[in-house]
């Protein structure tokens, strides 16, 4: 176990971490509310970094041994998480969230 100090700036180091892997691997919370609801492409992207850094968070915990990291950068992976979440769900034009029924299908990739 790490002195508290230590355990709450790695925990705060390891936030960090987890904060840079949203920015790198997801739009803006912005750019996922302006697109339309219920995009498949941001949705999956969302999944696949919220189990990035989760796992990071994990790893990180367990080599500190010390569940204040696991605490720390836990609760910023669940609010950068539902940040994401509630932005893709969100209607563009009525600003509330959106029916799954009424969401968008992903644009067709072209090339």
């Amino acid at each position: 176990m790490l002195k508290q100090e230590d355990a709450l700036l790695t925990g705060l180091a390891v936030a960090a971490v987890v904060g840079g892997i949203y920015a790198v691997s997801m739009p803006t919370v912005a750019a996922s509310r302006a697109s339309a609801a219920g995009n498949q492409h941001i949705e999956a992207t969302r999944k696949s970094t919220t189990w990035t850094a989760s796992i990071v968070v994990v790893g990180a915990s367990l080599l500190a041994k010390d569940p204040t990291v696991f605490v720390i950068g836990g609760v910023v992976v669940i609010a950068l998480d539902f940040a994401h979440r509630v932005a893709n769900a969100t209607d563009r034009q009525s600003g509330k969230i959106a029916n799954s029924d009424n969401a968008a299908p992903a644009a067709p990739v072209t090339g």
